[in-house]
């Protein structure tokens, strides 16, 4: 019986310093997510511009990064058009979500928001003069994504 006691015991110290762990691990995989879904972004954008100059466009940049005119709502397409992939900043798209862990949606005519977690999310402008798709670099989960 007291060997009993001794492994609950143990196993509830483990438990105890496993499970903070994993949570930081978690939120580390949302901000890596993140990361490489603005990396994407900005170079479908490089890639729209390259384009747009061999046609010889006057306006290198796209106008805008999708054809989504309902803000902050689910489901959405984002950084997507529905032309046959000719435009699209992202060859597939990613579907908008409100609130949840790791996804987007767009807030704005130009403006987009990341969810680093269910309360906190970085909002990301996109500028279609200067082709910029960044968001406010005082906020530390914004270094933590454009880092």
């Amino acid at each position: 019986m007291i060997e009993l006691i001794f492994v609950i015991v143990v196993i509830g110290i483990l438990a105890a310093v496993a499970i903070p762990r994993l949570s930081v691990t978690r939120n580390d995989a949302v901000i890596v997510k993140g990361k490489s879904q603005i990396s994407a972004i900005r170079n479908g954008i490089s890639l729209q511009k390259s384009r747009n100059m061999l046609k010889g466009d006057s306006t290198p940049y796209p106008d805008k990064l999708d054809d989504v005119n309902t803000y902050n709502t689910s489901n959405q397409k984002l950084f997507y058009f529905n032309d046959g992939n000719s435009s699209n900043i992202l060859e597939y798209p990613i579907y908008s979500k409100t609130s949840m862990d790791g996804h987007w949606v767009k807030t704005a005519s130009q403006k987009y928001a990341f969810y680093v977690t269910q309360d906190t999310n970085i909002s990301f402008e996109y500028n279609s003069t200067t082709g910029s798709f960044d968001c406010d670099h005082t906020k530390t989960d914004c270094q933590k994504l454009t880092q």
